[in-house]
């Protein structure tokens, strides 16, 4: 857990104060960040622009506009979401995430077995986390810490109020040794910018990109099976969240066979909901190294 520094409360408190409003009052405060943010500073809006018109070749210029500014919704919807946490309850989280496919989470919690959880930054990871320790045997999410330590303080408590186990991507090969023997989701949001080198490259999107390989070399060395999560909005602060086995048996699959199932499930879900993807990421700074 993050070294507590007394005034890491003090910063944190206009964060407690935002996490007890109701959620009216949340979109609200939503809508206006966003109008703020689209209009008039426009927050890395030649970069969701560029990345839509790249993503989505054929849309016309309309469809880009609005499904740009939808995102925006989402992104502000999903930060106050995330806030949210710090003072939601179980009863709240379990009426506004839906969970599908949970045969499949019992069925390797009741073995036993760990497995690797694999989920996009697409429609809100965060609580969709939640939800599932909520409703399994043991979540352990991987993250990088923040460079804000009272910030990354307050995430930490928030995510791991119902027991959700948060674990610093510098110490994540050390944890699973020691917790092996937990029958944890051990849970990588794997769509992050990976440099140019050692990882796998793949049509994603329409384009050329890059995809860790943290999750597969995992999954290969302690043979863990991997899930696939796809989180989705029903409603405004309302989801869905599906599971399905990506692989089984991963010693069996060839190099980048797991990266590239993922790839593909995370390209349909998209697909299905765009706005709710994170396209203010700069997913595609990088270029092919020439061989």
């Amino acid at each position: 857990m993050p070294i507590f520094r007394w005034y890491y409360f003090l910063f944190s408190l206009p964060l407690y104060l935002l996490a007890i409003l109701p959620m009216p009052v949340l979109f609200v405060l939503s809508d206006l960040m966003r109008f703020f943010v689209y209009h008039i500073f426009a927050y890395r809006k030649q970069i969701v622009f560029a990345n839509l018109k790249n993503a989505f070749p054929d849309k016309s210029d309309t469809w880009i506009k609005k499904t740009a500014f939808d995102f925006y919704r989402n992104l502000f919807d999903v930060t106050l979401e995330t806030i949210k946490m710090a003072s939601a309850s179980d009863s709240f989280l379990n009426k506004r995430i839906k969970l599908f496919g949970m045969d499949l989470v019992h069925e390797l919690n009741n073995k036993n077995q760990p497995f690797i959880l694999l989920c996009g930054h697409s429609g809100n990871w965060e609580w969709a986390g939640q939800a599932l320790q909520l409703n399994s045997k043991q979540v352990d999410g991987l993250y990088h810490p923040l460079s804000s330590k009272w910030f990354n303080w307050f995430l930490y408590r928030a995510r791991a109020r119902f027991g959700l186990y948060p674990v610093p991507m510098q110490t994540s090969l050390r944890e699973m040794v020691q917790r092996k023997q937990i029958p944890s989701a051990i849970t990588f949001i794997a769509d992050q910018t990976s440099g140019p080198e050692n990882c796998h490259w793949t049509n994603f999107l329409n384009q050329d990109t890059p995809f860790f390989l943290g999750a597969e070399k995992v999954a290969k060395k302690f043979n863990y099976p991997v899930v696939f999560a796809a989180a989705y909005r029903t409603q405004r602060g309302h989801y869905a969240v599906y599971f399905s086995m990506l692989c089984a048996e991963p010693t069996l699959t060839k190099d980048f066979e797991i990266t590239e199932l993922f790839a593909a499930a995370l390209e349909q879900q998209i697909l299905k909901q765009p706005e709710a993807w994170l396209w203010s990421h700069r997913r595609w700074k990088h270029k092919r190294p020439n061989l």
